[in-house]
């Protein structure tokens, strides 16, 4: 298959290349930058782009981290801009050059603080705030490449120990300061890593995906139950409560999104057939710590 993927960069879209390639795809890789290795081909998301001919497919994976930085007014309008900007622009070269399909990122931060709810992709996105408006307008980006097929992905938390919320964690518990966030009842997504990257390839390859697509864990854990396994695994204790302000210390003003309660179902995925190979939160942390 070719495929043309986005925003590849980091813990996630390097590994995910090489599992392409590996698997006989052929990847061009959109880079800002002159190519610096064979298969990259620059582009700038302002401006419309052509894509490789016999493009099949395309991967969007674009979007400044959220936890990178503190939210600031002009950080805000960076982490809108750099989703819905490039997806803009691949969905409507594929609209416009007949590519088969559009796998697009979004996030479970759509659906807002939802308590104990379950959590499907038939719950509406909650609108009226930054993060919920942010996805909103994101998904709607996506949907201009129609009438491709046009998957976007709902990411929970994917875990591994050399990126995003686990990185800075296995830190805090390592140095001993370790704990739930708050009382620790609010329900936390989580995907290991391997099952994230196995159901980007499953919903760019498998034709059976359209629409909305929960890519987390189908056993849903509290906070309280994630603190603890990780605990367990590394050998530390997970007595004390982190304040919201020791959060913010560790992921930013992202603090605010961990303590939002969101029970995450992958109904899409499991009705389609994938099968997880770390159903529960200790499998995944298990398999991230050791990798």
């Amino acid at each position: 298959m070719r495929i043309v993927v986005a925003g590849a960069s980091g813990f996630l879209g390097q590994p995910l290349i090489a599992r392409l390639r590996a698997g006989g795809h052929q990847v061009t890789q959109l880079v800002r930058r002159e190519p610096a290795a064979e298969g990259q081909l620059r582009w700038d998301p302002a401006r419309p782009i052509r894509l490789p001919e016999g493009t099949e497919a395309v991967l969007n994976l674009c979007g400044a981290g959220v936890g990178d930085r503190r939210w600031t007014k002009s950080y805000r309008e960076l982490l809108r801009s750099s989703r819905i900007m490039p997806t803009t622009t691949l969905a409507e070269a594929v609209r416009e050059q007949g590519v088969g399909v559009l796998v697009n990122a979004s996030g479970v931060g759509g659906y807002g603080d939802r308590g104990d709810d379950e959590i499907t992709e038939q719950t509406p996105i909650v609108t009226g705030n930054f993060i919920g408006d942010m996805c909103w307008d994101w998904e709607a980006a996506a949907q201009l490449a129609r009438p491709a097929r046009v998957v976007v992905l709902r990411t929970g938390l994917p875990l591994h120990r050399s990126g995003g919320l686990l990185k800075p964690l296995v830190l805090a518990f390592k140095l001993g300061v370790g704990g739930t966030f708050g009382n620790g009842r609010q329900w936390l997504p989580w995907v290991s890593r391997e099952d994230w990257l196995r159901a980007v390839v499953f919903a760019l390859t498998e034709d059976v995906l359209d629409g909305p697509v929960n890519v987390a864990g189908p056993n849903p854990a509290t906070n309280a139950e994630f603190t603890k396994a990780l605990g367990s695994l590394l050998h530390r204790p997970t007595i004390m409560p982190i304040p919201r302000f020791g959060v913010r210390l560790l992921v930013g003003e992202f603090a605010n999104e961990a303590y939002k309660s969101a029970r995450e179902v992958p109904e899409a995925l499991l009705r389609a057939g994938f099968e997880f190979r770390h159903p529960t939160v200790r499998d995944a942390l298990e398999v991230a710590l050791r990798n």
